[in-house]
């Protein structure tokens, strides 16, 4: 079984109770609005990584980074965006069965028509009165589940 840490909106702010939440995953999906690139050599010291650029990450660092990607984990096809209004694909046709996003802060699981939307929420600075949290995707063969959990 494969272990897959999802984290997004973090705008510079990577909490200890997310890098504790994300060790001793297999991979972990940064869904966009990291804040710098400090975010992103913590996380790659963890387990692999895989990150899309969300409309905050401006400058130099945040150049090379892809708008979209999709990644194989197992059986399993993940696209990752960071905002569901700009989707390019469709879901299905091109074998996806989970779409990871933020963009909203809002932590939420949701499956449609066989594909999986999993928004872990923010786990930055709290905005309004949104929760704090990550989410996990437990992958066993082509069996997927999602779990968000919030941080204290």
């Amino acid at each position: 079984m494969a272990r897959v840490g999802v984290i997004s909106d973090t705008h510079g702010l990577l909490r200890p109770q997310a890098l504790d939440f994300l060790r001793g995953c297999d991979h972990i999906i940064h869904g966009g609005d990291i804040g710098n690139a400090d975010i992103l050599e913590q996380l790659a010291a963890i387990a692999p990584l895989t990150v899309v650029r969300g409309n905050n990450d401006k400058g130099a660092w945040a150049d090379p980074l892809p708008e979209t990607a999709l990644l194989q984990v197992g059986e399993v096809s993940i696209y990752a965006i960071h905002d569901l209004a700009h989707i390019d694909i469709e879901a299905l046709a091109a074998g996806v069965r989970v779409i990871v996003s933020g963009h909203s802060h809002r932590p939420s699981i949701v499956e449609r028509d066989g594909v999986l939307y999993v928004n872990p929420g923010s786990a930055g600075a709290r905005r309004f009165k949104l929760p704090i949290a990550v989410a996990e995707l437990l992958i066993d063969g082509s069996s997927v589940s999602a779990r968000i959990a919030e941080l204290a």
